[in-house]
């Protein structure tokens, strides 16, 4: 299991946690999208809100393994913000990969994408 150096392994001052100490012996926690509730807690939009701003401080547009990023955060962003950068995923699988859907990103979370990437194409 890759470990994220530098990445938060909690919200500031909560128990809301980013990230996973020690791989399972069992294997990884396997990720499905969870539905987001417009009455969902506060605190808990505040902890999707930072873990969305970790992600794309630390893996900006570039595709990312899971690693130790902890399923539960995960589900709440899967299939809309963030998605499967790879075909066939495995979502029991510690080295998937995913990638920020930066138009998604914007509409439901529109204060953390400050700066795209420049498009090189033109």
């Amino acid at each position: 299991m890759l470990k994220h150096r530098g990445f938060p392994g909690r919200m500031p001052s909560s128990d809301f946690q980013f990230t996973l100490r020690r791989a399972n012996p069992k294997g990884a926690t396997p990720l499905k999208a969870r539905e987001r509730y417009a009455d969902r807690r506060a605190a808990d939009k505040r902890a999707d809100l930072a873990f969305m701003e970790a992600l794309w401080q630390n893996f900006g547009a570039e595709p990312f393994e899971r690693g130790n990023l902890d399923a539960g955060r995960l589900n709440w962003l899967l299939g809309r913000e963030v998605v499967p950068a790879s075909d066939p995923f495995d979502p029991a699988d510690y080295e998937a990969m995913l990638r920020i859907d930066i138009p998604r990103v914007m509409v439901a979370f529109p204060d953390v994408i400050i700066d795209l990437p420049e498009d090189d194409s033109a």
